[in-house]
């Protein structure tokens, strides 16, 4: 087997639609030679068909980042499917409407709330629930979204995505021990179903397109995978609490 993830065990949660990040991450990922499995929420039966599109079928494992039991049974549940895991992508968040959109001084602290919870804290929760399955030499990418600054209508999950970049040094900090990267991808805005959820998204894709210097493809999640598989690889051996851009070398230009 040859590909630059060949022999990797992956497990890829975000799976939602083909246009999702975390589809073309797991498509690119098996072109490249690594095993996949998938964990879906909610929508299993559309998670599992969507599944059935990728070059290989992989295996659907349920996952409610919020939900103890799925996290503690989460190792022995992708054990069912392989024997050990070398990465993990972490391509969750979610907040409710009342924390976007122009909310951010109205939203009510159980709406901010959850939106940290599966947006910020599950990145540690997913981390600490597949250890048992990673050793040395194993990475843990996960998708971002530049919290350098303030974003129209971002709001509270620009808040969350600024606690996920923190996140990632902590736990970069606490794995290097063992041997395990922690990165994050921060993608520029793309037409997934979670940025559709977005009120006023069309503002992001206005500016970003004007304004990146290599310009921006709002359809196109390739560039975003391929980022996320070159740090699942083993061609970053000491790269770790890193946010590569992807974006166009939007974050880049002042104005």
């Amino acid at each position: 087997m040859s590909g630059l993830l060949a022999g990797k065990r992956l497990l890829v949660t975000g799976v939602i639609t083909e246009a999702s990040i975390a589809f073309s991450v797991a498509k690119l990922a098996q072109n490249e030679g690594a095993t996949v499995v998938l964990t879906g929420f909610g929508r299993m039966s559309l998670v599992e068909r969507v599944a059935k599109r990728l070059p290989k079928p992989a295996p659907v494992i349920e996952l409610d980042v919020t939900n103890t039991e799925h996290l503690e049974s989460l190792a022995s549940r992708v054990s069912e499917h392989v024997d050990g895991l070398d990465g993990v992508v972490h391509s969750i968040a979610f907040a409710p409407q009342s924390c976007l959109g122009g909310g951010f001084l109205t939203a009510p602290w159980e709406d901010v709330a959850t939106a940290l919870h599966i947006s910020t804290y599950s990145f540690k929760s997913l981390a600490t629930a597949c250890l048992p399955l990673m050793g040395r030499g194993g990475a843990i990418v996960g998708l971002d979204f530049d919290a350098q600054q303030a974003w129209p209508v971002y709001d509270w999950m620009g808040v969350a995505k600024a606690g996920l970049e923190s996140a990632s040094r902590y736990l970069a900090r606490d794995l290097g021990p063992r041997g395990i990267r922690v990165n994050l991808v921060a993608a520029g805005p793309l037409r997934t179903m979670a940025a559709k959820s977005i009120p006023g998204f069309e503002r992001f894709e206005e500016t970003w397109t004007a304004r990146a210097p290599l310009g921006w493809n709002l359809t196109d999640s390739e560039p975003v995978a391929r980022a996320c598989l070159a740090l699942l690889s083993d061609w970053f051996p000491a790269t770790t609490g890193e946010i590569i851009h992807v974006d166009g070398g939007f974050h880049a230009i002042g104005a």
